[in-house]
């Protein structure tokens, strides 16, 4: 799947946040955002993840060149994991079964699903843990596995490392590079570390006077 952000713009209380804002994400890999506090970053990730709408513009997302329309069916597509995951008082193994079943999956492919998310986050030894007593850290990476969970084809991670120690920081950044090899998951990510786009980023973006560039690692 493919993502043409086209004239972009968004304003909150009559501050110009994206003006006119365009860029296509049209390869599979890591596209990172960088930008200062309240450029935008977080507002672009939440309006291409259907969470808001643009001011103007519009969104296209593509199939084999073919028009996706911006229905259900694509929101089952795409995810966003925010900087700090909320979690439901019950165990990690219900956490990221809890989007499959609103799906209405059977039992067997969602004990399926969650088991790989999980292994994949390496957190398979949590599974019948209760998600409030994991760290800030774990409960990262427990976002990530509920959004693995649902084979999004667009994942979009908004600070994924922030305020996370520097164990789970390592391990955030290896479940991306896992993704890139796996070549299945588009990653748009923010960040504000200039060494871990440096790590991270196939492609690096910066927001800047309201618009997208693309620089140079």
């Amino acid at each position: 799947m493919n993502l043409l952000a086209s004239n972009i713009a968004k304003g909150y209380g009559g501050k110009t946040i994206l003006s006119d804002c365009s860029y296509s994400f049209s390869n599979a890999g890591t596209y990172v955002l960088m930008g200062p506090n309240g450029c935008g970053k977080s507002t672009l990730l939440r309006i291409c993840s259907l969470l808001e709408r643009p001011d103007a513009g519009e969104l296209l997302f593509t199939d084999n060149e073919k028009p996706l329309s911006q229905d259900i069916d694509l929101r089952r597509r795409i995810t966003l994991v925010l900087p700090k995951t909320g979690v439901f008082n019950t165990t990690v193994f219900n956490n990221v079964a809890y989007g499959l079943r609103v799906r209405g999956m059977d039992r067997h492919a969602v004990m399926e699903k969650v088991g790989r998310a999980l292994d994949f986050v390496g957190m398979s030894h949590k599974v019948k843990q209760n998600a409030r007593t994991l760290s800030s850290g774990e409960s990262q990476r427990l976002g990530l596995a509920r959004a693995l969970a649902i084979n999004p084809e667009i994942l979009f991670l908004d600070e994924p490392t922030a305020s996370v120690d520097e164990e789970n920081t390592a391990l955030i950044e290896s479940i991306i590079h896992n993704l890139k090899k796996d070549g299945r998951t588009m990653v748009i990510m923010t960040t504000h570390d200039h060494d871990q786009a440096a790590r991270l980023a196939d492609t690096l973006l910066f927001i800047a006077e309201h618009k997208i560039t693309e620089r140079k690692k």
